[in-house]
């Protein structure tokens, strides 16, 4: 970015009206005549600044009948001017955006009144509880439509991922390094015949090589003191065929955020995650940022499926379960 441009994002930055706006725009969608409430701004102001963030890039907007709903766009923004807003949202205790934040809840709940509840929240509607409508309740409805085999999680925790893959899998087994994780993980999943809770260290896993028809590794790389020699050994216990499911932060520099985590790397970039499962052998299937925090400071999560070669994957458990039973059949 050149240093005109700079200079244009510069002076959003430095206006404190424009920066309550954007504070506002990054957590909700919302209208001018919402800005205007919230603010306590005249509407014709508060359009007036919106026309100047959205030349600049940083706002967009989406029509819904006569109404137009503006949010902050981060996109345009390069590294270092993310660090700025991030420093400018974050650092400031002003009242006026403590105020605004305040404000919010009042503003949407009038805007619910005036609407069915899907067209309040339209655009939006995953970040807005709805009775029945939940992550784990979409979780559960889709799970299945799996099909996993043997499965081997690690770093699995206290056993929530377990308990909701594990009834469709045929062997699935927790390991982790906490005596305590494990016996909180043993407890939860004590009615699970399937299911074997394991303390043991992922850079020297206590299994045959070939045991896994799935590997998966939910944030344990930033665990791992060693994550090329972790994902090594994912590697080497998977079956032909066999698949790996990672997901990790993405490469950040918020240290201090996550230091009462334990975490031992500050995420990955999808350039590291690529070299340890090439190195480990295994074909990369997927490789994507799957999500963004909506929170400052909006850690980016990216998630990998790899395969360990074979003939074809009928040298894995599942395809061989599956032809077992058409045999049968």
């Amino acid at each position: 970015m050149d240093l005109e441009d700079w200079s244009t994002r510069l002076k959003v930055f430095a206006d404190a009206t424009r920066v309550r706006l954007l504070a506002l725009l990054e957590q909700e969608e919302l209208t001018v005549a919402e800005l205007s409430a919230i603010t306590r701004l005249a509407q014709p102001r508060v359009s007036t600044h919106l026309a100047k963030l959205k030349e600049a890039g940083l706002v967009r907007d989406r029509r819904a009948g006569v109404s137009a709903y503006y949010r902050f766009d981060e996109a345009p923004l390069d590294p270092a001017q993310r660090a700025l807003w991030l420093a400018l949202s974050t650092g400031s205790d002003d009242p006026l955006l403590r105020q605004d934040a305040e404000r919010v809840a009042a503003v949407l709940a009038n805007r619910a009144a005036d609407q069915n509840w899907a067209d309040s929240v339209a655009g939006d509607m995953e970040r807005h509880y709805s009775p029945g409508r939940t992550w784990e309740a979409l979780a559960r409805t889709a799970l299945p439509l799996l099909e996993t085999g043997d499965v081997l999680d690690i770093a699995s925790g206290d056993g929530v991922l377990a308990e909701l893959v594990a009834p469709h899998a045929r062997r699935y087994v927790c390991i982790d390094t906490s005596a305590r994780v494990v016996a909180a993980a043993s407890e939860r999943l004590r009615r699970l015949g399937n299911v074997e809770v394991r303390e043991g260290d992922m850079h020297t896993l206590p299994f045959a090589d070939a045991s896994f028809d799935l590997v998966v590794m939910m944030h344990a790389l930033t665990y791992a003191a060693k994550p090329a020699q972790a994902v090594a050994e994912s590697a080497r216990v998977l079956r032909p065929g066999g698949r790996l499911l990672l997901c990790s932060l993405a490469r950040h520099e918020h240290k201090a955020a996550v230091q009462a985590y334990g975490h031992v790397n500050l995420g990955f970039s999808s350039k590291e995650l690529r070299k340890f499962v090439h190195k480990a052998g295994l074909d990369v299937s997927s490789l994507e940022t799957v999500t963004r925090e909506k929170r400052p400071p909006h850690f980016e999560v990216v998630s990998l499926i790899a395969v360990k070669p074979g003939i074809g994957n009928g040298d894995s458990g599942i395809a061989k379960a599956n032809a077992k039973a058409g045999a049968t059949a």
